[in-house]
């Protein structure tokens, strides 16, 4: 299993290496020490790469990430597997504001807490948080799931599509257009799979779904003041 000491290693070559190394698309494993909040590390990786970090990451670590498994065995700062396509990421610790946003495919789970804004605008990526999310969470989500076992801060779902919310704990309030909506036979099923792949030691009965209430999609002047 190669390592790459990050003290020693310039970022731009650690990517190159591993860039490289995921385009070839041959199944290996690496391990980079001493990341000392780096920023954009293990940044578009395209093949089954194996990726372990050894430490906390600074911004977009992970970003645009293709059938790569990353895990950071530490905190990551804002912008964690922005862009995700597919493939793994998981951050044991706290992750900062907008994590997954954009992502249109893969797992991202975060073990600990998320900040502000996470999987804002998300395309299709699923999102498991261990812990509780910050304010303006899943805004313009338009596609995929995001997983809360603990709680939501204000305006959860704002400007929604139609991505799925399920939260566990309290929601601090609901941004316009979302809603409380019924979790239904697929939605348990849905939810079950997700907790299982993120090792989340949770029922799926213990959630509340929320949605769109696809008032927004066209303009219609009864709700001009929801704009």
């Amino acid at each position: 299993m190669p390592t790459i000491d990050m003290s020693k290693t310039e970022l731009r070559e650690v990517n190159a290496t591993l860039q490289s190394a995921a385009g070839t698309q041959a199944t290996e494993a690496y391990v980079l020490e001493n990341p000392r909040g780096s920023h954009a590390v293990a940044v578009g990786l395209n093949g089954p790469l194996d990726v372990t970090v050894k430490g906390s990451t600074g911004y977009y670590c992970a970003g645009m990430n293709k059938d790569a498994t990353i895990r950071v065995e530490g905190s990551a700062g804002p912008g964690v597997a922005e862009n995700m396509m597919s493939g793994t990421v998981v951050i044991d610790g706290d992750a900062s504001q907008y994590a997954g946003a954009t992502g249109h495919g893969g797992l991202l789970v975060i073990k600990g807490n998320a900040s502000s804004r996470c999987g804002i605008s998300m395309k299709g990526i699923d999102i498991v948080v261990h812990g509780s999310i910050g304010h303006m969470s899943a805004f313009m989500a338009q596609k995929g799931n995001l997983v809360v076992l603990g709680d939501a801060g204000d305006a959860l779902g704002d400007s929604l599509y139609e991505a799925r919310l399920f939260v566990r704990g309290s929601v601090k309030s609901l941004g316009a257009d979302c809603v409380e909506k019924e979790m239904r036979p697929e939605h348990l099923e849905i939810l079950a799979d997700l907790l299982a792949r993120a090792g989340a030691d949770a029922k799926p009965e213990e959630f509340k779904r929320y949605g769109s209430a696809r008032t927004l999609y066209n303009f219609n002047i009864d709700n001009a003041d929801a704009y």
